[in-house]
């Protein structure tokens, strides 16, 4: 079942030549519109005339984080200040923080969004949508609560925090989707335990809509197995609008709506494209945004674009699961170490409870990794020889997929932080 059926599903050709039309149009109206675009365009080398074929987007100027708060605070607006009609503002954890405003069809095309979106992961009317995601000046919030009420779902706005009142309005209201962090979802499963209650049997909930960091399939089978919720994988970023894009019922890619936004993936030192289904760093030029258009925006997210149909015949192109970040990645000893995938060895081992930290250290001129990772309480005893037999076979895993030693310590259950937000699993004291 689709949203937009017409566009969801608009033949291929049809949609490249929409996405061209999109984007020469984008082009001429930030080259024209805006200072900072054109001098960037001029800078480059490139005019709007220069723009004959959907390839031709290579030529354009890549855009950073960076520009966005040397601008700060509307210095890349290309909408008047009568226009927009919101703000949002990013965490600003390094440096200024990123402000992104809206138009009011800003606003419309993020929950149409967010509506296809939500109606292929099987959401729709007769559904209790509880979002678990902050409101205010973080996006999450708002862009899936409009989404869920387009599609005709009742939306429980819990935002974050307070988590039995949580699970006790879940039960109370019959909730059957919840959207949130997975690592907050780990954290619902453990104190509605603690409560004496099982997510899978006790309550209505079915559906998991996750997103803001990133996560593995076997934290997916835990969720199916453990607390009885599906769980599908949601992208975005407060610089493109919020969340945007989702894997459908397939589960297999997310579906990026071509109308949007066009995708590449580039070779991160080179900035050069990558063939399809190669793991890269992903670009992202929005191509309908009115207020804040980003243009070839380098998001630095580690992923693969998948142009082949879907099995649910949409035909946009998809986006593997973010399996990191360029600037997230870990080099140790030469080897190139993500966090998710720490977490997807972790998640298959029935010792773990899938809560983990690493420290990586540097011990005279050589690094070192340590995972400290918690065990169930099953698990965690005074049985030495157990433990030691448990350390090593963790320790064979993580090598074997990591390709590099680590040390693995091991810590008491609950004794590791948990976040309602996103999770911060690394602590690098190179830098320190």
């Amino acid at each position: 079942m689709a949203w937009n059926p017409k566009i969801e599903k608009m033949p291929i050709k049809e949609l490249k030549d929409m996405q061209f039309k999109l984007l020469k149009m984008q082009v001429y109206r930030l080259y024209s519109f805006n200072r900072f675009y054109h001098d960037r365009m001029r800078q480059q080398g490139v005019h709007p005339d220069d723009i004959q074929t959907l390839d031709d987007v290579r030529k354009l100027p890549f855009m950073l984080k960076q520009d966005l708060r040397d601008n700060y605070p509307t210095g890349m607006f290309t909408a008047s200040g009568d226009e927009v009609v919101r703000y949002h503002v990013s965490s600003g954890t390094t440096g200024k923080p990123t402000l992104v405003g809206y138009t009011e069809r800003d606003l419309e095309m993020w929950t149409e969004s967010l509506a296809r979106a939500l109606t292929s992961c099987g959401i729709g009317r007769g559904d209790v949508m509880q979002v678990s995601y902050g409101y205010g000046l973080f996006t999450g919030g708002l862009g899936l609560h409009y989404g869920a009420e387009r599609v005709g779902a009742t939306v429980l706005p819990t935002s974050t925090g307070n988590t039995e009142r949580q699970i006790e309005l879940m039960m109370d209201l019959g909730v059957t989707a919840i959207a949130c962090t997975p690592s907050y979802m780990v954290y619902l499963g453990e104190v509605a335990e603690r409560m004496g209650v099982s997510l899978k049997d006790d309550t209505e909930l079915k559906v998991g809509i996750m997103g803001a960091e990133p996560w593995s399939e076997g934290t997916r089978t835990h969720f199916r197995d453990v607390l009885g919720v599906e769980a599908y994988d949601i992208y975005g970023t407060s610089e493109l609008s919020g969340p945007l894009f989702t894997e459908c019922e397939a589960q297999d890619g997310i579906h990026v709506w071509g109308d949007m936004a066009l995708v590449e993936i580039i070779d991160p030192d080179t900035g050069e494209a990558c063939a399809d289904g190669e793991k890269s760093e992903l670009v992202v030029t929005m191509l309908q945004k009115e207020a804040l258009p980003m243009m070839r925006y380098r998001i630095g997210d580690i992923t693969c674009l998948m142009e082949d149909e879907c099995s649910c015949g949409r035909t946009h192109p998809r986006i593997g699961r973010i399996s990191g970040r360029v600037d997230d990645m870990l080099i140790i000893r030469g080897i190139n170490v993500f966090p998710s995938q720490v977490e997807h060895t972790l998640m298959q081992l029935p010792q773990c409870t899938g809560h983990f930290q690493i420290i990586v250290d540097r011990v005279g001129a050589l690094d070192s990794m340590k995972v400290k990772v918690e065990l169930t309480p099953e698990v965690f005893s005074d049985r030495i020889n157990d433990l030691m037999a448990i350390r090593k076979s963790i320790s064979n895993e993580l090598k074997k997929y990591l390709n590099i030693a680590a040390d693995v310590e091991f810590m008491e259950p609950g004794s590791l932080p948990r976040y309602q937000g996103k999770a911060r699993r690394v602590e690098d004291r190179r830098e320190m």
